[in-house]
């Protein structure tokens, strides 16, 4: 239904079509939300994509052969669904290079609270699940116990301590405090954590979850000399204790790769503002919409 809805012109866009024409906008931008992007094309306004998933259908990252194969269905249906804006703006903590003109990676966007707190090096390691009812193994748990150091684990449905192990509950201060006091991290390869864990100058052990866009982020860390990538299934002490072993090392690779990912956002948007509606600077009035 949500696809004929878009393809047809059905009443949500329609709706979305009505609230943007009464506005008046020079420009849509866009994440990766179909509605306000079609409404646009649609009404033959300039488009401006505005998104991470962007660096597997905009950009050539590294992959391994068999994911190149299903990036392509990825890249397909993504492109079904946005169609192809006139620019592009990814927001990603690892840089590749563009399929075309018009398409700028700029840096992580951190959040406010990320941005003022500050960091120290202390004797905790964050763990964070986004799925710990499945990922928080026996296996985990044991090599998280083994591991010889204090653990901090989010995501999880327990709370109190076990040995070396404190299970905290979901709270957003708390946890960017954490973060920004934490030895290393250990989690999932989300591109919205690795940034901040890189603002904060934190080494990843990363446990990529079952799809493209986290092996890639996996495979970035990596490459980048940020941390190192783990499969979830081989989580051991061992992997734990070699990880925390070239922390150092990992912690100056961070710092050289270190970038603005507001300021270099803005500066792209104020460029394509230009080149799309002929307007200097950020215009006075947005209106979200979506």
């Amino acid at each position: 239904p949500a696809i004929l809805d878009l393809k047809l012109r059905g009443p949500s866009l329609a709706m979305v079509m009505d609230v943007i024409r009464d506005f008046g906008a020079d420009v849509v931008i866009s994440d990766a939300e179909a509605w306000t992007n079609m409404a646009g094309r649609r009404l033959g306004i300039p488009r401006i994509a505005f998104d991470h998933f962007g660096i597997l259908v905009h950009c050539q990252p590294r992959v391994s052969s068999l994911d190149r194969l299903l990036l392509q269905r990825e890249r397909m249906a993504y492109l079904m669904l946005m169609e192809r804006p006139q620019r592009v703006i990814v927001s990603s903590f690892y840089d590749a290079p563009p399929r075309r003109a018009g398409v700028r990676v700029v840096g992580p966007l951190l959040r406010d609270d990320v941005c003022k707190m500050r960091s120290s090096v202390g004797e905790h390691v964050l763990v964070y699940l986004n799925n710990g009812a499945y990922q928080f193994t026996p296996w985990v748990e044991q090599a998280l116990r083994k591991a010889g150091c204090p653990m901090k684990v989010y995501g999880t449905q327990r709370i109190g301590t076990l040995d070396n192990l404190e299970f905290c509950p979901p709270a957003g201060q708390a946890f960017i405090e954490d973060l920004a006091k934490c030895r290393a991290v250990i989690s999932t390869a989300g591109n919205q954590l690795v940034g901040e864990a890189m603002h904060f100058g934190k080494p990843m052990l990363v446990m990529p979850e079952t799809c493209v866009e986290q092996r890639c982020n996996a495979n970035a860390v990596e490459q980048m000399g940020i941390g190192v990538p783990v499969e979830h299934r081989a989580l051991r002490a061992r992997v734990i204790g070699d990880f925390l072993a070239r922390e150092d090392e990992f912690r100056e690779n961070i710092r050289r790769a270190a970038r603005d990912g507001r300021a270099e956002a803005i500066d792209a948007l104020e460029t394509y503002l230009a080149e799309l509606a002929g307007r200097k600077g950020m215009p006075g009035y947005i209106r979200k919409v979506s």
